[in-house]
């Protein structure tokens, strides 16, 4: 069986990701596919240095992560056209790993951590989707501390995103992680016995 893992920026779903993990599930990071791609040589980065401009890249020729962040966390035109350049190619990656685990382990649950499953409309390739969920204003303070962004960097971060309001309404399973991780890990195994996963 395969889901999606999704939730909001800092709502702690890399937490969600080790628990299953730690149970017996195989997880594919989406994040992790995505610094694949653009690694020194890969078509993707070729790419993106040549819609943005070789400033974007640093002197070793890796990609530098926070000029392109300040480029394409301003402008919805900017983020949309690395975007196209970035999403195909890890799509293609997921794709290729979920089969490889459906043939080769298909008795073993497989979680597919996508930071923006419903902003790329990639529901339709999971059985399921989970939702980590914590309200906005706690999303917000722990961003902030996280990331030590000003309000404003934050916030536009926050609204890069669909609503985690919004998120929660269209999960199959939300987990709730505003509380203690006792908390949280007791949500995870109540969801791994239902599923006879043990």
């Amino acid at each position: 069986m395969n889901m999606g893992l999704t939730g909001g920026i800092a709502t702690g779903k890399s937490t969600i990701a080790k628990l299953l993990a730690e149970r017996g599930a195989i997880l594919i990071d989406l994040d992790a596919i995505a610094r694949e791609v653009v690694e020194p040589g890969q078509p993707s980065l070729l790419a993106i240095a040549e819609r943005f401009g070789q400033a974007i890249l640093q002197s070793d020729g890796t990609l530098d992560r926070k000029k392109l962040g300040s480029i394409v966390f301003t402008d919805p035109m900017e983020r949309k056209a690395l975007e196209a350049i970035t999403h195909p190619a890890i799509r293609a990656v997921m794709k290729e790993r979920m089969a490889y685990h459906e043939s080769n382990t298909p008795h073993k649950l497989v979680v597919v951590d996508v930071p923006l499953l419903y902003e790329s409309k990639l529901e339709s390739y999971f059985e399921q989707v989970m939702v980590v969920y914590v309200p906005r204003e706690v999303q917000l303070q722990r961003l902030l501390e996280r990331d030590k962004l000003t309000v404003e960097e934050a916030l536009k971060r926050l609204e890069a995103q669909m609503n985690i309001e919004d998120k929660k309404t269209r999960a199959d399973i939300c987990i709730d992680n505003s509380g203690s991780l006792v908390q949280t890990e007791e949500q995870i195994d109540r969801y791994w016995r239902g599923k006879g996963l043990e």
